[in-house]
């Protein structure tokens, strides 16, 4: 059934591509659509049968074989070729030369673009992950670990030759040989006399030697390697968690991307840095990122030096299974004690894409997935606490000088961009344009219970009432939201179109943001 629904999407969807693309290729020649679209009629029509038929056969309209951006780039360029030239074949055939080969080729085209930008926008709607911080809560077993209390301070402010004293002589050693004594002594000064007990010191990359470390449960555990050259980090962390005991402690450095940056703009001459930058940002984030140039950056890499944001090292170590006690920035790494307060978590998903997908209530008290743009670095929302430890909030709830939202996130925050996936909803049926807001599960429990029993009986809105009045703190927001369904109750339509541009004169001429 599901795949039935599929293809009449698709070959609906297909159709209108393939008439877009033929008028927009026609509307360029200089007679215009007035000529071309009765004179080269047929050959549309026989270019939209071929080119639905190989488009089946091929499986490009298959949901079980679209499940990637891979195969989304294959089944469109391999079907689309097929069928332009069993198209070209039928007109050489039949000595057909009247059409125009601009209108032909520019039609197969646009077609085939546009077919490409909707297949990704499906795989990302399709893989988009739903990221809830509040829900990770529920896998953190912190009551075994909780017992397990703090026998050594880190003395950051003691003589550090009281500390060193108190030191196994071989540990100083290990880290002054790796690190140079500078290092050492700012780590030591971190670490303070929480590694006068069992610990371990490393230099490296590999999972296989945390594994093979003699001992199986270490009190402390650091790896002088810098994270970027680990291959697969997560497992590196996970493997660290199973060596140490439950409070135990693990530090470790990362250049961070913000550094990475700096470095090279300050090691070479200015303008040739920057072209410099441009082709290592190519590379070394871009490439990554992308399904079908992940192997070229492998290639080109071997996935050493990879470029991690400080929001991603904090929370790669957080998923493992560390609470972060502190980091430091020290000669350009950025250092990182974390103490182990439960086993590794579920990772959210090996992919993180463009879309995320939040937990919504919605009507009837149903959650749904409000579908939203990426504007944080991945892994960031293991980090929620650490960062709600660390920042004051804005009035309405949002961190001030977040360090998780990335530049690009930062740009589609204020121009809007990062709201649109959620017409995905209005599609969907389950949001409507103008309504109260969906809530998560947590916010919506601080609502008054009695107003949660009649909230739920409507559809949530893109545009809630927030807009129009502005409120500034929950008991606000919710008389705002009962001035609304009370109006609503009265005369829908008329209700929904005032909230709509009282909120748009808001957002333009007030610059009114959602906090």
């Amino acid at each position: 059934m599901e795949k039935a629904k599929f293809r009449t999407i698709t070959l609906l969807s297909d159709i209108v591509i393939l008439a877009i693309s033929f008028l927009i290729a026609a509307s360029f020649k200089p007679t215009g659509l007035s000529y071309y679209v009765p004179s080269h009629s047929f050959f549309f029509i026989i270019l939209a049968l071929i080119w639905l038929v190989v488009s089946l056969v091929n499986g490009k309209m298959h949901r079980g074989k679209i499940i990637n951006f891979t195969t989304v780039f294959n089944r469109v360029i391999s079907s689309n070729l097929i069928a332009l030239a069993l198209t070209a074949l039928i007109m050489y055939t039949f000595r057909d030369y009247d059409y125009s080969r601009s209108v032909v080729l520019g039609t197969a085209a646009l077609a085939t673009f546009f077919e490409l930008i909707l297949g990704s926008v499906f795989i990302a709607y399709r893989k988009a992950k739903i990221q809830d911080p509040e829900e990770l809560k529920q896998y953190r077993k912190l009551s075994e670990y909780e017992l397990v209390r703090d026998t050594c301070n880190s003395n950051n402010k003691s003589n550090p030759k009281e500390v060193k004293a108190l030191i196994n002589p071989g540990i100083i050693e290990a880290i002054e040989a790796e690190s140079g004594q500078e290092m050492a002594e700012a780590i030591i000064s971190m670490t303070g006399t929480k590694i006068a007990g069992r610990t371990a010191v490393l230099s490296t990359t590999t999972r296989f030697n945390i594994s093979n470390l003699p001992q199986k449960n270490y009190r402390y555990l650091i790896n002088l390697h810098k994270c970027n050259d680990i291959k697969d980090l997560d497992h590196f962390i996970e493997a660290v968690n199973w060596k140490l005991e439950p409070g135990g402690y693990f530090f470790c450095c990362v250049e961070t991307k913000d550094q990475r940056k700096k470095r090279i703009l300050k090691k070479l001459p200015f303008g040739i840095n920057y072209i410099y930058y441009f082709f290592d940002f190519i590379v070394k984030r871009v490439l990554p990122k992308l399904k079908f140039t992940h192997k070229i950056y492998v290639l080109l890499t071997r996935g050493h030096n990879m470029v991690i944001s400080r929001a991603e090292a904090l929370g790669r170590l957080s998923r493992g299974g560390f609470s972060i006690r502190q980091e430091s920035f020290i000669n350009n790494l950025l250092c990182i004690e974390g103490k182990k307060v439960c086993d590794p978590l579920p990772k959210n998903g090996t992919y993180y894409g463009p879309l995320i997908a939040l937990p919504r209530i919605g009507q009837g008290g149903n959650l749904i997935k409000v579908y939203k743009m990426r504007t944080m670095h991945p892994y960031s929302e293991y980090i929620q606490d650490y960062v709600y430890g660390l920042y004051e909030l804005q009035d309405g709830g949002k961190f001030k000088n977040d360090f998780r939202i990335t530049s690009w996130g930062a740009v589609c925050r204020k121009i809007w961009l990062d709201e649109v996936p959620t017409f995905i909803n209005l599609f969907k049926g389950n949001m409507k344009l103008v309504g109260v807001r969906p809530l998560s599960k947590q916010y919506f429990e601080l609502y008054n219970e009695e107003f949660r029993k009649r909230r739920i009986n409507y559809k949530p809105g893109l545009i809630p009432p927030f807009y129009a009045d502005m409120p500034k703190d929950l008991e606000a927001i919710q008389a705002s939201e009962i001035r609304y369904l009370d109006a609503y109750d009265k005369n829908p339509f008329i209700t929904d179109f005032r909230y709509f541009w009282k909120s748009w004169w808001n957002i333009l001429v007030h610059h009114a943001r959602s906090k």
